[in-house]
C-alpha cells in the first residue's frame, strides 16, 4: 500500500488523489496522509486539528489516525476531511504539526510501517513547496515545508510532485517554473474522474483549477482574497518530481524547521526566514471575524432574483478581464447562503449552461465558447 502526504492539507489531498491515479491508477490503495488545517470558512478554530479534535477516527497506531466518512468533528472546530473521506478512494490518514518535524516524522514513519511502503510521495498544488521563503506573494508555507522536513528524518525514498504550478496564488509561475525540472507528465481529463463529484461542494480553488486545467480549459480566472488572477496554460496541468533533497535546497524555511519539536518552536522559524506565522495571521484575522458585522446573506430569494444580482457582480468583474470564476469567489462575494448557492448553481445551469466549465464558471464576458485542448 502506498503512502502519499498532501503537503499543505486542505484542497491537497484532492490533487494528491488524482497524482496517485496518474501514476497509479484508481483501483491502487494508497493511504494520503493529510493535515486537518483547513481556511476559517470551514474551521472557526484557527491553527491545524488534532486527533482529538475528531470523533469516530481509526486509530492504525501510537500516533497514526484515519479519517473516515463516520467522523466528525468536535464543536466549535469544523472539517471537511470526514465528508472528503466518503468521496475519495484512498484512505485519509490524519497528521498535525503540533510535535513539530519531529513528531510529524514518527507519524509518517508509522504509517510507512503499517502500509508495508517503501518510499513516501509528497504532493503540493500550486508549488509553495518550492518557495525559498522570500515571495512576498506568500501566505502559507508552513505546512508544506515541515512535510519536506520530517520526510528528512523519516528514512525512506520520497520524491516531491508540484502540480499546477502557480495556480494556489502563492508563488507566481514565472518565478517557480525555472526551478522546476522537465514535467513528468500531464494530467488529463480522465485523471479527474476520480474526484468529480468533490467540487459540488468542497471550496477548494487551486484544486478545482487544476481539474480545468487538465479537462483543457485555457483562460483567466477569478478567485477569492488573490492579489492578481490566475492564467491557465500550457503549465497548469503538468506535474513535476523533485527529489526531496532538491526541494531541500530551494526550501529555506524547511531547513530552518529540522529538529524543530512543537509548532510554536516552527512557528519561530517561520517568522525568522519568512518573517510571519501564518498560524498568528489566522488567530487574528479569527479575532477579527468575532466582531465584525457579518455581510448580509439573503437566501429567500429565487433563482431569477439570485441570477440578476449575479449578472450585476458579473459585469464588474469580467471587466477586470476576468473569463473564468469559482464557485467560491462569487458565492462570497454575493454572500450566499447554502441554499442561496444551490439555487443560483441550478437557475445557472439549467438557464445558460454554456457557463457551466466544470468546476469553474464561465463569464459571458468571455467570447466563444470554452476552450479546451492543449
Amino acid at each position: 500500500m502506498r503512502v502519499l502526504v498532501a503537503a499543505g492539507g486542505g484542497g491537497d489531498a484532492i490533487t494528491t488523489a488524482m497524482v496517485h491515479a496518474a501514476l497509479h491508477g484508481d483501483e491502487s490503495p494508497a493511504l494520503v496522509l493529510t493535515y486537518a488545517w483547513e481556511r476559517l470558512v470551514v474551521d472557526p478554530v484557527p491553527g491545524p486539528r488534532r486527533h482529538t479534535d475528531f470523533t469516530g477516527t481509526v486509530r492504525l497506531s501510537d500516533e497514526l489516525y484515519v479519517i473516515t466518512p463516520g467522523s466528525a468533528p468536535v464543536p466549535p472546530a469544523g472539517s471537511l476531511l470526514p465528508r472528503l473521506a466518503a468521496d475519495l478512494r484512498p484512505a485519509l490518514g490524519l497528521i498535525d504539526p503540533y510535535g513539530g518535524a519531529v513528531g510529524l516524522a514518527r507519524q509518517i514513519a508509522q504509517a510507512v510501517e503499517h502500509c508495508g511502503a517503501d518510499r513516501v510521495d509528497v504532493v503540493d498544488v500550486g508549488g509553495d513547496v518550492a518557495a525559498d521563503g522570500c515571495e512576498p506573494t506568500l501566505r502559507s508555507p508552513l505546512g508544506d515545508a515541515l512535510v519536506v522536513a520530517a520526510c528528512r528524518r523519516v528514512g525512506v525514498p520520497c520524491d516531491v510532485y508540484v502540480a499546477g504550478p502557480g495556480l494556489d496564488s502563492e508563488v507566481p509561475a514565472a518565478d517557480l517554473l525555472p526551478r522546476l525540472p522537465e514535467p513528468e507528465f500531464v494530467l488529463t481529463a480522465a485523471h479527474t474522474r476520480c474526484v468529480s463529484g468533490v467540487f459540488s461542494w468542497h471550496p477548494s480553488e487551486a484544486s478545482a483549477l487544476l481539474v480545468a486545467a487538465a479537462r483543457g480549459v485555457r483562460g483567466v480566472c477569478g478567485t477569492r482574497d488573490a492579489p492578481d488572477p490566475v492564467v491557465l496554460g500550457p503549465a497548469s496541468a503538468q506535474v513535476y518530481r523533485l527529489p526531496l533533497a532538491r526541494v531541500l535546497e530551494v526550501n529555506r524555511l524547511a531547513r530552518a524547521l529540522d529538529g524543530t519539536a512543537g509548532l510554536a518552536e516552527a512557528e519561530e522559524a517561520s517568522r525568522s526566514v519568512c518573517g510571519f506565522s501564518e498560524v498568528a495571521r489566522e488567530r487574528d484575522r479569527a479575532r477579527r471575524l468575532e466582531t465584525a458585522p457579518g455581510p448580509r446573506r439573503d437566501g429567500a430569494l429565487d433563482g431569477a432574483s439570485l441570477y440578476q444580482r449575479f449578472l450585476t457582480w458579473e459585469r464588474a468583474t469580467a471587466a477586470a478581464g476576468i473569463q473564468y470564476v469559482t464557485t467560491r469567489r462569487f458565492a462570497e462575494e454575493l454572500a450566499l447562503t447554502q441554499d442561496a448557492l444551490t439555487t443560483l448553481r441550478a437557475h445557472l445551469s439549467s438557464t445558460t449552461p454554456a457557463r457551466s466549465v466544470p468546476p469553474l464558471w464561465q463569464l459571458r464576458a468571455a467570447t466563444g465558447p470554452a476552450r479546451r485542448g492543449r
